[in-house]
């Protein structure tokens, strides 16, 4: 089979190896940076540099490919240019790549927004809590739009990623012994990379469609989740102002629908791995 990667950070390479170096897939990747070339040289067929808006390239990478994994990211350009851009883009071209048959796009659930700790399925309306947040519902429904009778689309709403080289610890480590600003009660969806990556395979293999939840099942509080990092790392605790206020995603997101559909957790929640 022949597949596409468009953006290979994190979880785009994480994919790429699993799907060329594991499963011997035809693997095309593409970075907005020349110099992540050669890396992703290494663990694909071939790497293009592409900047998500331009239509005629990405129609000529996508062209001879029978799935699409989109997992863009912002670091280097704007949400609209790395997220809204490049759907725009794939939906423009989607009716001129007959050999296509699947996209997958790595969207997240803070598009949920700020529930009060609710629990939210697929089935939830969308509630951003900003512009980035606008720009990704957006896009969701711009990929979506790109469905026929030909092409499956399948968005997968990832939780806060964590994995090897990114461990809870190092994400936090700079959090031990200072205060955070809010009473540290919202609720938290975690999803291991190695899951994330098992999600998307298995979202190829059985040729999902719609919207998926890819969180595990474990719904810490913040503060709970960082009392338990620093407990378990040996640091000082984090303590909490609830007089600042901040608005983040505070939901507790349901994994039924990917559960219901087959999907086996690798890690079912941050208990069964290092937090």
């Amino acid at each position: 089979m022949n597949a596409a990667i468009i953006g290979c950070g994190y979880v785009g390479r994480a994919v790429a190896r699993l799907w060329s170096q594991d499963l011997g897939l035809a693997v095309t990747t593409t970075t907005t940076t020349p110099e992540n070339v050669p890396a992703l040289e290494a663990i694909s067929s071939r790497a293009e540099v592409l900047s998500g808006g331009d239509r005629n390239a990405l129609k000529s990478i996508l062209k001879d490919r029978e799935v699409a994994l989109f997992c863009m990211s912002p670091r280097s350009t704007s949400y609209e240019d790395a997220y809204l851009k490049t759907a725009i883009s794939l939906a423009e071209v989607a009716p001129e790549l007959p050999n296509l048959k699947q996209v997958i796009y790595t969207s997240s659930y803070g598009i949920y927004g700020n529930r009060n700790g609710e629990e939210v399925t697929e089935e939830t309306p969308v509630s951003p809590m900003n512009s980035n947040g606008e720009i990704l519902a957006r896009t969701e429904n711009v990929f979506l739009s790109a469905a026929n009778k030909n092409l499956k689309v399948c968005i997968l709403r990832l939780g806060g990623i964590y994995g090897p080289d990114r461990e809870l610890i190092k994400i936090f480590r700079r959090s031990a012994g200072q205060t955070r600003p809010g009473s540290g009660q919202g609720i938290t969806n975690w999803i291991h990379l190695d899951d994330i990556v098992g999600v998307t395979e298995f979202s190829r293999k059985q040729q999902l469609d719609g919207i998926y939840n890819v969180v595990d099942g474990l719904h810490l509080t913040r503060k709970e989740l960082l009392d338990r990092v620093m407990e378990k790392h040996e640091l000082s605790p984090v303590t909490w102002d609830a007089s600042q206020s901040v608005e983040r995603a505070n939901v507790k997101v349901s994994n039924q629908k990917l559960k219901d559909a087959g999907y086996s957790f690798v890690y079912p929640t941050l208990c069964d791995t290092d937090t």
